[in-house]
C-alpha cells in the first residue's frame, strides 16, 4: 500500500508539478511586491502571454507528432511587416487580414511538406526561420512602420468586456485546441504519430496528412499572433518576434508536452506560458536587471527540458518498478 501511495504521489508530482510551482511563485511574489497581486497586473501578464499561448497551442500539436517549429518568431516578424505594407498599398482590412493569415497557413504547409518527406523538422524550420525574417527585412528595408488600422489596433489593444482582446483570443484558441487534442480523432492521431509513427501508419492513419495539418495549423496561429503583436506594439517591424520561438517551446515543454512526441496537454502549455511571464513580471517588479531576466528565461528553458526528459522518465520508471514490486492482491 505504501508503494502504491509513493507511486501515485510521484506521478501526481510529474503531472501537476508546474501548477503547484505557478501557485507557489504567485504567493511568493504577492508577499515580495505589493503591486503583483492586482487585477491590473494580472491582466498585463495575461496580455503579454497571449501571443505565446496562441502559438504554443499550435506547437503542442507539432510536438505531439515528435516535430518542432523554429520559424514561428520569424513568421510573426514577416506578418508584422506585411500588415503595414499592405495597408500602405491602400488595401482594406477585409483583404489584409485574410491575406496574412493565408500566408501563415502556406508557410506552415511548406514546413509540413518537407517534414513529411522525411527531412528533420529542426533543419526545415531553421531554414524557414532565416528565410522568413530575411524576407521581412527586404520588404521593410529594416525599418519599423506605424500601423493605424483600427481593427488591428483593437486586436492588440482593445477590450471585450473586462478582458483585453488578445486574452480573449488566447482563451478561445486554447479551448479549441484542448477540445481537438483531447476529444477528436485528429488529436488522438497526432499523439499516435508522435508515439510510434510506424505503428500509426500500420493502423491506417494518414501520417503525412497529420503532419501537414499540424504544421499548417501552427503557421495559421503564428500569423494570428503576429497580427495581435503588431496591434499591441502599434507598428510593423522585421525585429518583431525575436527569440519568440524559444519562449513558445519553453512554455510547451514546461507544460508537459514531450519533446519526443506522443504526450501533450493544452492546459499545461497555457500554464507554462503564464509561468514564464509571471516569473519575468515578478523579477521586473523587484527591479532586477533586465539582462538577468533574460538569464532567468534561459534557465527556465533548461529546467523545462530537464524535467521533460530526465526527471519525467526516471520518475515514470521508478513508479513502474514500484508497481511491479507490489504483492498480488489476495483472493
Amino acid at each position: 500500500m505504501a508503494g502504491f501511495d509513493r507511486r501515485r504521489i510521484g506521478l501526481f508530482a510529474v503531472r501537476y508539478g508546474l501548477f503547484f510551482a505557478l501557485g507557489a511563485w504567485v504567493v511568493a511574489m504577492s508577499i515580495a511586491s505589493e503591486h503583483f497581486l492586482t487585477w491590473l497586473n494580472f491582466l498585463n501578464v495575461a496580455r503579454q502571454a497571449a501571443p505565446i499561448v496562441i502559438i504554443a497551442v499550435g506547437m503542442t500539436f507539432v510536438m505531439a507528432t515528435a516535430g518542432i517549429d523554429l520559424s514561428v518568431g520569424s513568421l510573426v516578424a514577416l506578418v508584422s511587416v506585411l500588415v503595414v505594407t499592405f495597408f500602405g498599398l491602400g488595401l482594406p482590412t477585409e483583404i489584409v487580414i485574410p491575406a496574412v493569415l493565408a500566408l501563415g497557413l502556406v508557410s506552415g504547409l511548406v514546413n509540413g511538406y518537407f517534414v513529411q518527406l522525411g527531412l528533420p523538422p529542426f533543419v526545415v524550420t531553421l531554414a524557414m526561420l532565416t528565410t522568413l525574417r530575411g524576407i521581412g527585412f527586404v520588404v521593410s528595408d529594416g525599418y519599423a512602420t506605424p500601423v493605424r488600422d483600427d481593427f488591428v489596433l483593437w486586436l492588440g489593444r482593445g477590450q471585450i468586456g473586462p478582458l483585453h482582446t488578445p486574452i480573449v483570443l488566447a482563451i478561445v484558441v486554447a479551448v479549441i485546441g484542448g477540445v481537438v487534442l483531447g476529444k477528436t480523432r485528429f488529436g488522438l492521431y497526432s499523439l499516435a504519430v508522435g508515439g510510434r509513427e510506424e505503428a500509426a501508419r500500420a493502423m491506417g492513419i494518414n501520417v503525412r496528412g497529420i503532419k501537414l495539418a499540424v504544421y499548417g495549423a501552427i503557421g495559421l496561429l503564428g500569423a494570428l499572433a503576429g497580427i495581435v503583436l503588431t496591434g499591441r506594439l502599434g507598428n510593423g517591424s522585421p525585429n518583431a518576434g525575436i527569440m519568440l520561438e524559444l519562449e513558445v517551446i519553453a512554455a510547451t515543454v514546461l507544460g508537459g508536452t514531450s519533446l519526443f512526441g506522443g504526450a501533450a496537454t493544452i492546459a499545461g502549455t497555457v500554464a507554462g506560458a503564464l509561468f514564464i511571464n509571471f516569473v519575468r513580471n515578478g523579477l521586473n517588479l523587484l527591479g532586477v536587471n533586465p539582462f538577468w531576466v533574460q538569464v532567468a528565461t534561459g534557465l527556465i528553458l533548461l529546467l523545462a527540458v530537464l524535467l521533460n526528459t530526465v526527471v519525467n522518465r526516471r520518475i515514470t520508471e521508478w513508479a513502474r518498478v514500484l508497481r511491479a514490486e507490489e504483492p498480488e492482491p489476495g483472493p
